[in-house]
């Protein structure tokens, strides 16, 4: 493998023609939907970030030839868009989905806009390679790359994304930020990624590096040296005499002499007085975010890579099992199925990626385990009888939110029990937490009056008592199926139908009506139709069953940020409740957005990405075309509403995009989305998502410290809330998980419309934490006891780590200096049921973007 730094000049002549034929023009890069707005043809973060990916999973798709297929071949992808479905059907098979990948690529990009967006991040000059901080730029850029692969290796991928995306904006900043492209530099800057290396010829404080320029556009503001530098922004620093800006409409310090700037964020002079050398900064970024990825995959191996990634189109396996002694025919059902899967999927691309197990009774539950070894999770099953306990109810919910905690995102969670829960106080968590994690639950309940040996009851049971099952259920898309023990080993079939990724079709009518037949309409993308009918039926027929297929869609909310230094989209899990007028009003205290033209509510985006396209049948059919979304009440089916949807970017990427209505965002209770559409030759196409969006009251922020989580240490963490619909009256709860002791100094607030307010957290980390642990703190805002709408959560996921001496740092598996070898973890990042991150620009926030550079280094793999 080559080494990061070695010119192309000194590559042989094969590598150098592979180069050249790989690296298109720059032209080739698409504008993120909305960097268009604000300046077309812009190269975003997360075009860089998606490309870079795209390109190294091509590459270890081109070294690991598939089993049982034949290889890749390069020249099959040259001078072609790379697209993710296109690369999944090559390798796994023809309507492989490529759903999680594409879904985890979201992860990182949404994480690497957050660094825009988040308070606590966004003007931070060590994060962005701003303000001359180059070295201490450098040092956190590191500690994430480090935190990466840490977090990776404690097998908390969502996490680990998270970091990624940090390291990646940091990374990508540098070339858009500094005066590098300026310096005529044509490769990457060396030693970045080697924190042993120093970095040379930097400015120092008495160096002026800028001109004046009273211009937009400033090309020659630089003055002639070759000492590197980058913008100061806004005040914080405040910008010495003599030294450049960042320039841009929103940089303050543009103002003030030597006015102008230097930034290469987009292709605006309005944003970016360099804006000239943004393609060049783009593609150096691009180089490096490779360098970045090819690093990770030679820390992690290929095994550890993939999962990072979610390269693959397979499933996760994960049960919640009831262990008391009624439990018996449940848990050999559960042996069963898994049984049966392991050996029907061992060796083959559906093979299931990762799997989990948590077993509960009462008063205890857990431990979980996770593996991805498939002779460890049935060796652990095998082990699992039913003993002890026998009386109802259990904490089952306890269990499934520590399931949830481990278990990937946009997978199946499988409940085996016979009791109601214990711990129904935790239903509303969960139920944000499964959709937080994008994940369905179903619950297998039985319920045997015929057994001899019934649990014993503590007292009268409600009948109402599986009522958290079916919130739980409802909430995540999943189902509540109740049966009795003779039946059991047949319902349990269901686990492996459920994971095998389905789609599901809309009916009509929503619910069911005495004498009226339900209609399903059946496409001729879907592979395979199953039927799953249970409850009291006496009596059913199927007429014209034409549904396996990978033609799906992925979804977010995001509110446009049309003011501030990066403009763009900030994502959202679920949408926020607001109140439409005709203007903003400024909030008393810092509340954010805070737009400075006119809108209505908060203009809140429905952004869908189709996947699958490459399932219509071979490249170059007729691409399907999604016209409009209904919006549906649940469970009772009605319409709310239709949304018209845009395209954004080429066809062949699907992405489309809506302004949902404002009335929406003025109601409570649960709705669907269904996308409505037609194939390429006219016929009606049909999908609905598998988990319901509920309005939520409150905006969310929960972010941690710097440093990393030490065993013995108190981490301060730092809550927003921000309210668009006012006034409310809240209360707060927090929470920890283990149950670290945890401290707040805010428990009510009231706010106004356009309102927000700040709170301190403090967790207390005790000296016994395990190293490599996970640590998810909750936050909980409830209005008052009269208020319809849910309660809003925000959920922080933490990892310990213990600071690992110098001179017990693992060494490196190459000659070079690798980054991994220096700076101390540093976990920190929000997350939200209510807000996730989005993908950030070199303009600022990308969406969805489109691959339009089909890039392969050759020698940028392990170092």
């Amino acid at each position: 493998m080559l080494p990061a730094d070695v010119p192309l000049r000194h590559l042989g002549p094969s590598v150098l023609l592979l180069l050249q034929l790989l690296l298109p023009s720059a032209s080739a890069f698409f504008p993120n939907i909305w960097s268009l707005l604000a300046a077309p043809g812009s190269i975003t973060h997360q075009d860089l970030t998606e490309e870079a990916a795209l390109n190294v999973t091509l590459h270890l798709f081109l070294e690991q030839p598939p089993p049982g297929r034949p290889p890749l071949r390069l020249e099959d992808f040259l001078g072609r868009t790379l697209l993710a479905d296109d690369l999944f059907a090559a390798y796994f098979g023809p309507g492989s989905p490529s759903r999680r990948f594409r879904a985890a690529l979201g992860e990182v990009s949404r994480a690497n806009a957050a660094q825009d967006f988040l308070p606590t991040s966004k003007n931070d000059p060590d994060l962005h390679f701003d303000a001359e901080r180059l070295g201490q730029g450098r040092t956190r850029l590191v500690e994430a790359l480090r935190e990466t692969v840490a977090a990776a290796k404690a097998l908390d991928y969502t996490l680990a994304r998270q970091r990624l995306g940090a390291a990646l904006h940091a990374l990508q900043d540098f070339y858009s930020h500094s005066n590098w492209v300026e310096l005529g530099r044509q490769q990457p800057h060396p030693h970045l990624l080697w924190p042993r290396q120093e970095l040379r010829s930097l400015a120092q404080a008495g160096d002026p590096t800028c001109s004046d320029c009273e211009e937009l556009s400033c090309p020659g503001n630089l003055l002639g040296f070759t000492l590197l530098t980058s913008g100061y922004f806004g005040t914080r620093p405040s910008k010495p005499p003599g030294k450049c800006s960042h320039g841009g409409h929103f940089d303050q310090s543009s103002s003030q002499p030597p006015r102008g700037g230097i930034n290469k964020d987009s292709t605006s002079p309005g944003f970016s007085p360099h804006h000239m050398l943004h393609l060049q900064a783009a593609k150096l970024a691009l180089l490096a975010s490779i360098q970045a990825f090819n690093l990770l995959r030679s820390r992690l191996g290929d095994r550890g890579f993939s999962r990072l990634l979610d390269i693959t189109p397979a499933s996760s396996l994960s049960f919640v099992l009831d262990t008391t002694g009624s439990m018996g025919e449940e848990i050999n059902a559960a042996k069963i199925q898994a049984r049966h899967i392991v050996e029907q999927r061992r060796g083959t691309p559906m093979e299931p990626t990762q799997y989990v197990l948590v077993p509960f009774h009462d008063p205890g539950f857990g431990p979980v385990f996770t593996t991805s070894d498939p002779d460890s999770f049935w060796q652990q099953l095998n082990e699992m009888h039913a003993l002890g306990g026998g009386d109802e109810p259990e904490m089952c919910l306890s269990a499934l939110e520590l399931a949830l905690l481990h278990t990937p995102p946009l997978s199946d969670i499988f409940v085996f029990t016979d009791a109601s829960p214990k711990d129904a106080f935790l239903t509303n968590r969960v139920e944000s937490l499964t959709q937080e994690r994008r994940c369905r639950v179903t619950f297998l309940v039985t319920e045997d009056p015929s057994r001899a040996q019934g649990r014993a009851r503590r007292e009268v049971l409600s009948p109402l008592r599986f009522e958290p099952y079916e919130a739980v259920a409802l909430a995540s898309g999943g189902e509540v199926i109740f049966t009795e023990d003779q039946y059991i080993q047949d319902v349990a079939a269901i686990v492996g139908d459920s994971i095998a990724d389905l789609v599901t079709l809309p009916l009509e009518p929503r619910v069911v009506v005495a004498e009226r037949p339900l209609v399903f309409r059946v496409d001729g993308l879907l592979q395979k139709v199953t039927v799953r009918i249970h409850g009291e039926v006496s009596s059913f027929w199927i007429r014209n069953p034409a549904a396996q297929t990978s033609l799906d869609f992925l979804f977010h909310f995001g509110i446009p940020m049309e003011d501030g230094p990066h403009p763009g989209l900030y994502p959202l899990t679920q949408p926020v409740a607001a109140q439409a007028m005709e203007h903003f009003q400024h909030p008393r205290t810092c509340c954010w957005p805070c737009p400075s033209v006119p809108t209505r509510g908060l203009q809140t985006q429905l952004l869908v990405e189709v996947t699958g396209l490459g399932s219509r049948g071979g490249p170059g059919g007729p691409l399907p075309h999604f016209s409009h979304v209904v919006l549906r009440g649940v469970p009772q089916g009605a319409e709310l509403g239709q949304v018209p949807l845009e395209p954004r970017g080429p066809p062949e990427r699907g992405l489309l995009a809506a302004s949902l209505p404002p009335t929406l965002l003025s109601t409570s209770g649960p709705f669907s989305l269904e996308l409505v559409g037609q194939d390429g030759v006219g016929r009606g196409l049909h999908r609905v998502a598998p988990q319901p969006c509920a309005v939520v009251p409150v905006l969310l922020e929960l972010s941690g410290p710097r440093g990393f989580l030490a065993p013995g240490t108190t981490a301060p963490l730092s809550l927003r809330i921000a309210s668009f619909s006012g006034p409310q009256d809240l209360h707060l709860r927090t929470s920890a998980k283990p149950s670290f002791a945890l401290t707040s100094n805010l428990s009510r607030v009231h706010l106004e419309q356009n309102e927000s307010a700040w709170g301190r957290l403090w967790l207390e980390v005790p000296d016994t934490a395990a190293s490599d642990s996970v640590v998810m703190v909750t936050v909980t805002a409830k209005n008052g006891e009269a208020s319809t709408m849910p309660p809003t959560h925000a959920f922080l996921r933490l990892l310990v780590q213990a600071p690992a001496p110098q001179d017990q740092l693992p060494a490196p598996a190459y000659s070079t200096d690798p980054v991994l070898n220096t700076s101390r973890p540093a976990f920190h990042f929000f997350t939200s049921v209510t807000q996730g991150g989005a993908g950030g620009g070199l303009v600022g926030n990308p969406w969805w973007t489109t691959f339009g550079v089909m890039l392969l280094l050759l020698g940028l793999g392990p170092w």
